[in-house]
């Protein structure tokens, strides 16, 4: 039941509603006029919370503290949801072994933390005549991880970019597990 399908007050145009006061007791099947008569004499409003049920069933609550109370559980489900980022790491295929060795280790770093990571090799000018080098570059990229990554996209051309898209294989956050049920 979204906010956005809710009907309250004067907007509920059936003749007859299910009514359930503010205090979850139910009133049975009441004219709309004494719904609305009697939400008003309380100080609350007539929110229709299954339109679809014959007669549809109404309930006296206090419409924008409801509303305040579903927005704050949206907030709080947003907050539990893991936000994965893809994390770019940008070479050339002419990358001596040292800066590739350490554009790995930061690679790794960004598996370890849960996140993915696309690896571009940029190519520039007569580079893009050669694009298998670009190719063995990411190749000793995959070979320097070993298994703890899975290739989400495969190495390939994007213009004038080769990239390949890669994640944490998840041997390592399984292995976490079983080492804490272990202990």
């Amino acid at each position: 039941m979204s906010s956005k399908e809710l009907r309250a007050n004067e907007r509920i145009r059936v003749r007859e509603v299910r009514l359930i006061d503010d205090e979850g007791g139910q009133r049975g099947i009441v004219p709309t006029v004494e719904a609305l008569s009697l939400a008003r004499e309380k100080g609350l409003d007539l929110v229709e919370v299954a339109p679809n049920s014959n007669p549809p069933v109404c309930k006296l609550l206090d419409y924008g503290k409801y509303k305040f109370e579903q927005e704050k559980k949206q907030r709080e489900s947003r907050k539990k949801q893991k936000q994965l980022k893809l994390k770019e790491v940008r070479m050339q295929p002419k990358i001596e072994n040292h800066d590739l060795e350490f554009k790995t280790k930061n690679i790794r770093k960004f598996l370890d933390e849960g996140q993915k990571v696309k690896v571009t090799i940029r190519f520039r000018g007569r580079e893009l005549a050669h694009t298998e080098l670009g190719r063995d570059v990411l190749n000793r990229i995959l070979d320097l991880l070993g298994n703890d990554c899975h290739v989400d996209k495969a190495p390939a051309m994007e213009g004038r970019f080769m990239s390949m898209i890669v994640s944490s294989s998840g041997k390592k956050q399984g292995q976490a597990e079983v080492e804490a049920q272990s202990s």
